[in-house]
């Protein structure tokens, strides 16, 4: 039996061995692909969470202001009682 085919099948299977510790290019890209969408992904949960603490500062301070028309609006309707004057027409 001839040892040619051996020695070439051992070598062959070094090669591949040692080359798969090696990163190729297109394994690099996809690694920075990956952690391209990575980042990406993080910044969308970020920017989602900062809306929605937004919006619940923005439907505070609507809920206040309306409080306080409200209160503003009874003040006025009290004053306008008090002083006299017709009351507010509340059927129209």
């Amino acid at each position: 039996m001839s040892k040619k085919p051996f020695i070439i099948l051992s070598v062959l299977a070094g090669l591949t061995l040692a080359g798969c510790g090696e990163k190729g290019p297109a394994e690099q890209a996809g690694e920075k692909v990956d952690q391209a969408v990575e980042q990406t992904k993080d910044a969308a949960k970020e920017a989602g969470e900062k809306a929605k603490e937004a919006a619940e500062e923005a439907k505070e301070a609507v809920d206040e202001a309306a409080q306080k028309t409200e209160q503003a609006v009874d003040k006025a309707v009290e004053e306008k009682q008090e002083s006299g004057e017709e009351k507010p027409d509340s059927a129209q």
